[in-house]
């Protein structure tokens, strides 16, 4: 029977998926095609840069074809997606997280630790991610998942395993603090 994926929803899709993989991807095919430039929009904010943010998208790509037999529905596909994401992000993030200290205890040149340490804050380039560096790991996931996939906050919740309250407070913290840091950039 001949469909366009176009024309279906997500649901549609994933219930077509069930049925069709994995001799037949054109379900997952256009989820994916969907969900591509946000996933790897979230991933690159998420990450810092866009080598390591393409790697974690093949990643999370591979797992949604593989698990998609196996999602329930019990979420939006959506939700299900970025939980996906956010776990990936995390993973790749630890990895390079000790790399980079491994790096630096193998390091023996102070003056490179003292320019790092005594650099600039705020720098010409103005993109969200040079913001999201004045936020700790949790609460810059919470405003990625908001801003840049555009999900709601009970989804972030789901995603992040947090409470409903505690994600708003901590997104809302977040957004104080990060005013306070541009307001104090204005004035001078």
């Amino acid at each position: 029977m001949s469909y366009d994926p176009r024309e279906l929803s997500d649901e549609e899709l994933v219930q077509r998926a069930h049925a069709e993989l994995f001799h037949i991807t054109r379900a997952y095919e256009e989820l994916m095609r969907r969900y591509q430039r946000t996933l790897f929009n979230v991933c690159a904010r998420y990450l810092g840069n866009e080598r390591d943010a393409d790697d974690v998208c093949q990643e999370v790509m591979l797992k949604v074809l593989y698990g998609l037999k196996n999602f329930e529905g019990k979420s939006k596909f959506k939700t299900w997606l970025y939980s996906i994401t956010y776990n990936e992000c995390i993973t790749q993030y630890r990895k390079e997280r000790r790399k980079r200290r491994l790096l630096d205890a193998l390091s023996l040149d102070p003056i490179e630790e003292a320019t790092e340490e005594s650099a600039p804050v705020v720098t010409e380039k103005t993109g969200l991610e040079q913001w999201l560096i004045h936020v700790n790991q949790i609460d810059r996931e919470i405003l990625v998942l908001r801003f840049v996939a555009e999900l709601e906050f009970q989804e972030i919740a789901d995603i992040m395993h947090m409470g409903l309250s505690a994600t708003k407070m901590r997104y809302k913290r977040a957004l104080d603090k990060l005013r306070e840091k541009f307001s104090g950039l204005t004035e001078t």
